[in-house]
C-alpha cells in the first residue's frame, strides 16, 4: 500500500478543477498587491524559466517565491491551497511566532488530509567580517502542481535554488518534485558553506592558539567561535530530524518514487555537516584546555623567575642589613678596603646565583 503522504511528494491526479492547470490560463491567480511583489516560475517543455507562460504552452509545475513571509496563507488561498493547508500556515507557519523573539526555529513536515505538504526549515548564513552565524527560516507549501515558498533571512537560499532551477541541470521527476530537490539541496549546500567558514575560522584560532609569540587572550574568541558552532548545530538538528519524515515516504519498494534518488543524499549530507560541527566544536574544546594549560605554564614560568630574582637581591639585602646594625665594635668598618670588598663580595655572590639559575632555566 502507498505510503499516505507519498501522493502529495510525487504529484498524484488533479483535485476537482485541478484539470485546468496544465493551460497557461488555468495557473492564474487573481491579481493583487502581494501577487504583485512575487516571483513565479513556471515548468513548460521541461525547462523553468521566470516568464509568463505563452497562450498554448502547457504549464507543468509553478514555483511561486513569496516576496514577504506574512503573504504565504494569502498565496496559497490564491492558488487554490485547501482550508486545512491555510490553517496548518496561520499556525504554525512564518508568522505563527512573528512576536516571540526568543523562539526557536523548528523544522516540521506537517502533511494535510487532501495530500499538501507543509515544511518549514531553519536557513544558515555565515558573515566573514563578523565570523557570525545567521538564522533564518523557510517555509515551502506543496500542493499537486504548486510549490509555494517564502523565506526570512540572508541565506538567500529561494535565490540559489531558482538560479539552479533555471539555469543548472536539469533535474528528473514531476516538477514539484523539482522544486523540492532544488530547495533541499540549496539548504543543506548554504549549511555546507557555514560549516566549511566556520572550519576556517577554528584552524586560524588554531594557528593563534599554538602560536610561539605572545597574543591577545584567545579565550572569548574561543568561547565565540563556540556560541556560533551551537547555533549553527541548533538550527541543523531539526533539519536533521525532518529529513526522515520525507524519506519514509519513499522507503516502500512497491512504489517507484523519484524522492528516493537524492533524499538519502542530502539526508547524509546534513549528517556529514553535523559531524564536522561536532568536530570543530570539540577541536576548540581542546584548544580551550591548550591554552589553558599555556596559562599556568606561563605563570609558573614568571613565578620561577620573580623566585630567582628575589633569592639574587636576597644577597646584597642581607649584606646590608648585617652592616647596617651600627655595632660598635665591626672589624670591618675599620678596614680601609672593607667597603670595597663588601660589594665586590656581594656582586661575585649575585653574578654566581644568577648564573646558576639561568642554567637550571629559571631565568
Amino acid at each position: 500500500m502507498e505510503h499516505p503522504g507519498a501522493a502529495s511528494l510525487r504529484g498524484r491526479a488533479p483535485r476537482g478543477d485541478d484539470a485546468q492547470v496544465g493551460t497557461a490560463t488555468g495557473t492564474s491567480a487573481p491579481t493583487t498587491d502581494a501577487a504583485a511583489r512575487d516571483r513565479v516560475l513556471t515548468l513548460v517543455g521541461g525547462a523553468w524559466r521566470e516568464l509568463p507562460p505563452g497562450a498554448g504552452d502547457r504549464v507543468e509545475a509553478t514555483w511561486v517565491i513569496v516576496a514577504r513571509p506574512g503573504d504565504v496563507p494569502e498565496a496559497a488561498r490564491r492558488y487554490g491551497s485547501s482550508d486545512t493547508t491555510i490553517a496548518v500556515l496561520e499556525h504554525r507557519g512564518p508568522l505563527a511566532h512573528a512576536l516571540d523573539a526568543g523562539h526557536s526555529r523548528r523544522a516540521r513536515v506537517d502533511r494535510t488530509p487532501d495530500g499538501d505538504v507543509v515544511l518549514t526549515a531553519p536557513t544558515l548564513s555565515f558573515v566573514e567580517e563578523t565570523r557570525d552565524v545567521h538564522t533564518g527560516t523557510l517555509t515551502c507549501v506543496v500542493t499537486d502542481h504548486v510549490v509555494i515558498t517564502a523565506e526570512q533571512g540572508d541565506a538567500a537560499v529561494l535565490d540559489h535554488a531558482a538560479a539552479r532551477l533555471c539555469n543548472g541541470p536539469a533535474m528528473t521527476g514531476p516538477g514539484v518534485q523539482q522544486v523540492l530537490a532544488a530547495v533541499l539541496k540549496t539548504l543543506v549546500g548554504s549549511a555546507a558553506d557555514v560549516e566549511v567558514a566556520l572550519g576556517e575560522a577554528v584552524a586560524t584560532m588554531e594557528r593563534l592558539v599554538f602560536s610561539t609569540e605572545r597574543t591577545d587572550d584567545p579565550l572569548e574568541p574561543i568561547y565565540d567561535l563556540k556560541r556560533e558552532i551551537a547555533e549553527a548545530r541548533r538550527a541543523l538538528g531539526p533539519v536533521t530530524s525532518v529529513l526522515p519524515d520525507l524519506i519514509s515516504d519513499t522507503e516502500d519498494p512497491s512504489v517507484e518514487h523519484p524522492a528516493r534518488a537524492w533524499l538519502p543524499h542530502v539526508q547524509g549530507t546534513a549528517d556529514r555537516i553535523d559531524r564536522h560541527l561536532e568536530g570543530h566544536d570539540s577541536l576548540l574544546d581542546a584548544m580551550l584546555q591548550v591554552h589553558l594549560a599555556q596559562v599556568s605554564v606561563r605563570q609558573n614560568e614568571d613565578m620561577r623567575k620573580i623566585s630567582a630574582w628575589a633569592a639574587i637581591a636576597a644577597v646584597p639585602t642581607l649584606v646590608a642589613g648585617i652592616y647596617g646594625m651600627n655595632f660598635r665594635h665591626m672589624p670591618e668598618l675599620s678596614w680601609t678596603y672593607g667597603y670595597p670588598l663588601v660589594l665586590a663580595g656581594m656582586a661575585v655572590v649575585c653574578v654566581v646565583l644568577y648564573r646558576l639559575f639561568r642554567r637550571s632555566g629559571w631565568l
